[in-house]
């Protein structure tokens, strides 16, 4: 079985989502040049579930999504990139970190469009830019609800879990979805309750419930 480098972060990639990530510690600049070898490069990101991003040492969860890499930017003191989120994946194993985090993993079954969801998939869109917009009333919002989505449906669904103002943990369940019906289920679910929590916490800032993303769509 392969093993994939892995990029542990504090955010969650679904797939059709974009990555902008700074990388300016060794062990991520060896994993970068390492990676660039490959004919498409990528790496795994994957959710921390306790620790922090820099040093090593952190707690990882289970699931995570490959990040094609599609473009590189040289910053001052560290390298930029642009990676776009493919293939889902479940880790089977984490080997050691020398000197960068890798696993190997089980890919996931990619999920199946049926044109009898597209009500679904609508109904999901606009409940998404309503939550959206209502949001930005109390809160700033990394997406703005007049974002574009791509046309595949798929493709679509996910990013309508990504932009979706949802904390870390709900997005680690969406990543484990089986079903396009389920994922936009789920994904109407979790936003309206997502908006009741930033309606609480704009009132009670003590209440606030961390909700962070990737760069522009």
């Amino acid at each position: 079985m392969t093993a994939h480098a892995m990029f542990p972060l504090g955010t969650v990639l679904f797939p059709s989502m974009p990555a902008v990530l700074r990388i300016f510690e060794e062990r991520y600049l060896q994993m970068l040049a390492s990676v660039l070898q490959e004919e498409e490069p990528g790496f795994g990101i994957v959710l921390i579930e306790r620790g922090v991003e820099v040093g090593g040492g952190e707690q990882r969860f289970d699931v995570g999504t490959f990040a094609r890499i599609t473009e590189l930017l040289q910053g001052d003191g560290f390298v930029g990139l642009v990676a776009e989120g493919a293939q889902r994946f479940e880790v089977e194993r984490w080997l050691e970190d020398a000197p960068y985090p890798r696993a190997e993993v089980r890919i996931l079954p990619a999920l199946a469009w049926d044109e009898a969801l597209r009500p679904l998939l609508e109904e999901t869109h606009r409940v998404v830019r309503r939550v959206l917009a209502q949001a930005s009333e109390f809160a700033e919002q990394r997406w703005s609800p007049d974002v574009e989505l791509v046309e595949d449906p798929v493709g679509a669904a996910w990013q309508l879990a990504g932009i979706a103002p949802l904390g870390e943990l709900d997005q680690v369940g969406l990543l484990r979805a089986t079903s396009v019906e389920g994922l936009l289920t789920d994904v109407q679910r979790l936003a309206i309750e997502a908006l009741e929590t930033i309606r609480v916490s704009a009132i009670d800032p003590s209440d606030e419930d961390g909700l962070d993303g990737f760069g522009e769509l």
